[in-house]
């Protein structure tokens, strides 16, 4: 990262961080959790995962809402399970702000928000074993699994970290086995 790219990102928490301070700025959110969630490091493998945290952050707030509250926790609980793990911002379109993604050595899950739920799509969720069941959208592919939280409901936060360590480790599984079809 560049010195003006780290300013730029130092001026975006700062700046965040004040505004998470002031309980009248964004209504209904919780500035304690965000100010938790602000606080925490953000592991960035990339050179621009730092903007990828920052762009995550600012969704987080423009929800202002449960979503956003919602969002800022997974975010946290994600990075719990495996601290190594990288944020990335994808699909940016004109008419899309772009998604959230976390990825170790592939992608993990995205984090979607729309009207009524916050989605999280496991990239390689059919592969990952889920015995408390928190799988309950994405259910027929053979490929991708999601969690779709509504307001008011809480993730078995145990299990969801369990999820996320599974879902590291299919993907270094998958790494190494390419890596060994190489030589």
């Amino acid at each position: 990262m560049t010195p003006d790219q780290a300013r730029f990102v130092s001026g975006v928490r700062e700046s965040i961080l004040e505004a998470a301070a002031e309980p009248d700025a964004r209504p209904g959110l919780c500035s304690s959790n965000l100010r938790s969630v602000m606080a925490a490091p953000t592991p960035t493998g990339r050179p621009d995962g730092e903007t990828a945290s920052a762009n995550i952050t600012k969704r987080i707030q423009e929800l202002g809402d449960w979503r956003g509250e919602t969002l800022a926790r997974v975010r946290q609980l994600i990075h719990d399970a495996a601290p190594d793990i990288q944020e990335e911002w994808k699909w940016e379109k004109p008419k899309s702000p772009g998604t959230p993604v976390w990825s170790h050595d592939g992608g993990i899950c995205t984090g979607e928000s729309y009207k009524q739920v916050v989605k999280l799509t496991f990239f390689r969720g059919a592969s990952i074993k889920d015995p408390k069941k928190l799988f309950n959208s994405s259910l027929e592919g053979n490929t991708r699994r999601a969690i779709d939280l509504r307001e008011g409901e809480a993730v078995d936060e145990a299990a969801f970290k369990q999820l996320i360590r599974a879902a590291v480790a299919a993907n270094s599984a998958a790494r190494a086995q390419r890596s060994a079809k190489k030589k």
